[in-house]
């Protein structure tokens, strides 16, 4: 009998299950059994498609991870020349609506943080993958894409510094959705976001330091 097309594949829903497991428990509680009862097959199956259970987990990042930030990536990189002019501002404020606005669902942002913070806080070999494909890239990146609009004198080190704090806000703002939404008294809303980006971008232009002497302020 023929697969039908739209039917998910064993291969598939180890990975998508394992994902959901992996980020709602964390890597070490969970069982290759749980697994694969909740992909519905064989316990063999891991092996079969991945070797063992760290496989599977590493592939999870690889393939289902690193596609939802190649997402959030290409969204910036629209973002952030949008208008065919590219600035400091539009730098930050690419990166703020990026992941504040889109693309991911909030299912899928909630699975993209839950692994990545696990991965941050205890690292397995998983971590090098995040690095090395993902995060290493996208830091340099948009390291290149401010240093023009920089002045002179600011080391490597203090650039990717701030670009770190720039971040960890732009996360924070994205990931405590529920606690910023409370402590404001504001619905996250689609207004509150953009209310949210525009706070990001003043705050992170006034710490990423003035730009070059002659060129127009924010």
């Amino acid at each position: 009998m023929e697969r039908n097309e739209e039917t998910p594949s064993t291969r598939e829903r180890l990975l998508r299950e394992a994902e959901i497991l992996f980020a709602r428990k964390g890597y070490h509680a969970v069982s290759v059994r749980e697994i694969t009862d909740a992909a519905g097959c064989n316990l063999a199956s891991v092996n079969y498609h991945f070797g063992n259970k760290e496989s599977l987990y590493i592939e999870v990042f690889r393939s289902l991870w690193m596609e939802r930030a190649a997402v959030i990536r290409k969204r910036f990189e629209e973002k952030a020349g949008s208008g065919g002019m590219e600035s400091m501002e539009s730098v930050v404020r690419g990166l703020a609506e990026a992941f504040l606005e889109g693309p991911l669902t909030d299912e899928e942002r909630l699975l993209h943080a839950q692994l990545v913070i696990r991965e941050m806080i205890q690292p397995t070999k998983a971590f090098q993958v995040v690095f090395t494909m993902a995060m290493k890239p996208f830091l340099e990146n948009i390291a290149t894409r401010l240093r023009p609009f920089l002045a002179p004198g600011m080391s490597d080190e203090e650039l990717i510094l701030n670009i770190f704090s720039v971040f960890s806000m732009v996360l924070y703002f994205n990931f405590a959705r529920t606690a910023v939404s409370r402590l404001t008294d504001k619905p996250y809303d689609p207004d509150f976001i953009r209310t949210l980006i525009s706070h990001i971008v003043r705050f992170s232009l006034h710490g990423l330091g003035p730009e070059k002497p002659g060129d127009p302020g924010p």
